[in-house]
């Protein structure tokens, strides 16, 4: 999975947000700052990463997502795991522990989530 840049996952989130959408509809609900040409280049580049496709109608194009949110969100948290946390998940978890990012409740119910899954 290539990593994306921040504005391709504001714009992948907006694509999932809708399904599918013409250029035109992402820019209605993406931060106005965006201009079209820009947008219309970032989808393109999803497209070439095979993130998005697309159905073309006359010289316009429909794009869909081909990655679940979920999917990417695994990659990109397995990626994190290898880059910072050498590849250990509770050398994260007591990361975010250790910087008072996640409470000693919200652990407990990750504990029981995992018992659950036994």
């Amino acid at each position: 999975m290539e990593p994306l840049t921040n504005k391709e996952e504001e714009v992948m989130h907006s694509l999932w947000k809708l399904e599918k959408a013409f250029v035109k509809e992402l820019m209605a609900i993406l931060p106005k700052e965006n201009h079209y040409n820009t947008i219309s280049t970032v989808v393109r580049n999803l497209e070439e990463k095979g993130y998005v496709a697309h159905v073309a109608f006359g010289k316009t194009h429909q794009y869909y997502p081909l990655i679940t949110k979920e999917d990417y969100t695994k990659g990109v948290m397995k990626l994190a795991s290898q880059k910072f946390f050498n590849n250990s998940y509770k050398n994260m978890v007591s990361f975010f522990a250790k910087e008072e990012k996640i409470s000693a409740d919200e652990l407990r119910e990750i504990l029981e989530l995992i018992e659950k899954k036994k």
